[in-house]
C-alpha cells in the first residue's frame, strides 16, 4: 500500500480539533485539493473552517517539488495566519512528515505535520505551530479522500 495523499492528485476532507494553550479544543472542518504537473511540481490548497466558533478560517497555498527518485521534497507556502513559509517534507513508509519555518519572522515561528496512513483513502494528521521554543497550537484531524 503506497501513499495516496500528496503523491496523487485528489480532494480530501478533514474533521478534527484545533487546540491552543489554556483553551478548550475547537472543532474544525477542512478541504484539501492536490494537483500535479509534469515536472514533479505539486500545488496543494487547504481551507480550514471552525463551525460554532468565531475563529476566522485559515487557508494554506503550497507549491512544492518532489525530487526525482527521492523521498524528500521542498515547498513554499502562503499561510493566511503566518505569512510566507518555507519547508521540507519526507515520504516515510507509513507517514509523511513536514517541517516548516516562517520567513522573516521576529517571533521565530515554525511548525511540523505528520500524516499517518490509516488506509488507501484515510490519513490521520497531527500538527503543531511553535513560537520560539514553545508550542503555540496543535491540530489533529482525520482526512478522507473524496472519490467521485
Amino acid at each position: 500500500m503506497g501513499h495516496t495523499f500528496l503523491l496523487e492528485p485528489g480532494r480530501w476532507v478533514m474533521q478534527g480539533s484545533w487546540l491552543e494553550r489554556d483553551s478548550p479544543p475547537i472543532a474544525l472542518k477542512g478541504l484539501t485539493l492536490i494537483v500535479w504537473n509534469r515536472d514533479n511540481w505539486f500545488s496543494m490548497a487547504t481551507k480550514l473552517t471552525f463551525p460554532h466558533s468565531d475563529r476566522p478560517e485559515i487557508s494554506f497555498q503550497y507549491k512544492g517539488r518532489l525530487h526525482d527518485g527521492e523521498r524528500q521534497y521542498t515547498f513554499l507556502l502562503q499561510h493566511s495566519s503566518l505569512g510566507q513559509v518555507e519547508g521540507e517534507g519526507w515520504i516515510c513508509p507509513d507517514t509523511i512528515v513536514q517541517r516548516y519555518w516562517v520567513l522573516s519572522d521576529s517571533q521565530r515561528r515554525s511548525g511540523f505535520e505528520t500524516l499517518h496512513r490509516v488506509g488507501d483513502d484515510k490519513y490521520y494528521l497531527t500538527s503543531g505551530i511553535l513560537t520560539g521554543h514553545y508550542l503555540h497550537s496543535t491540530m489533529e484531524a482525520n482526512l478522507e479522500r473524496q472519490i467521485h
